[in-house]
């Protein structure tokens, strides 16, 4: 019975710092446990768009994005949810009203405000995109502004009291710590994507792994009986069945070594 294996990227498959670093033996482990007959999936917070080249060569059958809002398999699109433009156009002049900086991911492009507050996280999210050559040109006055889940920061006259009471009615508020929060809608995130593969492919749940770094990867840990952390992210240590190496210690392939995928 051939297993199905969901990668969380940043931390898990490539280095989170600037050097970004594939590991070689992460290529080499992908590629074996593939040839064995098993599935490999991204599993990301990312939607589909953000997903860049290097990590999609490393060889996927899937993708499960925007925190299980996009899910694709062999090229196909098997599932995708956008919030109705006029839901869109509301939360926006409510994060004015808020004070917030939000960036709006839709699995096509993201979208910025340039009546919101400018925070220091916002500058250096834009400039990464710009190092990578990523669109930044849309803004929430287009015809087609639209999205599937967003992000704020904060700033230190942000209404937060507001926020989280009218947001907190359809969306689910991740804390990721710095004055920055990843908003998803209810009924979404990494684990319902595995839920909904897992139905679609007919896999069984015990033949399902998940790996990742970080609490926000924390949904699709306690998604599978086979939860793996990357070694160093000890916030996660309790949550998982087992602990590997870190990324850049051949963490990805001992795992897969440990339970027999490769």
């Amino acid at each position: 019975m051939r297993s199905i294996i969901f990668f969380d990227i940043d931390g898990t498959l490539v280095t989170e710092d600037a050097r970004a670093i594939i590991p070689q033996s992460t290529r080499e482990a992908i590629k074996l446990t593939r040839q064995k007959g098993n599935l490999t999936f991204i599993n990301s917070g990312r939607t589909a768009f953000n997903i860049s080249p290097r990590v999609k060569e490393l060889g996927f059958d899937g993708y499960i994005c925007g925190c299980g809002t996009y899910i694709e398999y062999g090229g196909e699109v098997l599932f995708s949810r956008t919030i109705p433009q006029e839901e869109c156009r509301n939360i926006a002049e409510l994060m004015r009203k808020c004070r917030v900086t939000p960036v709006y991911e839709h699995s096509e492009g993201y979208f910025f405000d340039d009546k919101a507050p400018i925070a220091d996280g916002l500058k250096e999210f834009m400039e990464v995109f710009v190092d990578s050559g990523i669109d930044i040109s849309g803004r929430v006055e287009d015809n087609d502004f639209g999205f599937d889940k967003f992000v704020i920061w904060t700033t230190q006259d942000s209404d937060m009291e507001l926020f989280r009471r009218e947001i907190g009615k359809n969306f689910s508020i991740i804390d990721r710590g710095g004055g920055f929060y990843e908003n998803v809608p209810l009924g979404y995130s990494k684990a319902t994507g595995i839920e909904m593969v897992l139905k679609k492919l007919g896999i069984s749940i015990d033949n399902a792994y998940a790996i990742g770094d970080s609490a926000n990867d924390l949904p699709m840990l306690e998604a599978v009986p086979n939860s793996i952390a990357m070694g160093g992210a000890e916030n996660i240590y309790p949550y998982v069945s087992y602990i590997t190496s870190p990324i850049e210690e051949d963490g990805i392939k001992n795992a897969l070594l440990h339970f027999d995928l490769i």
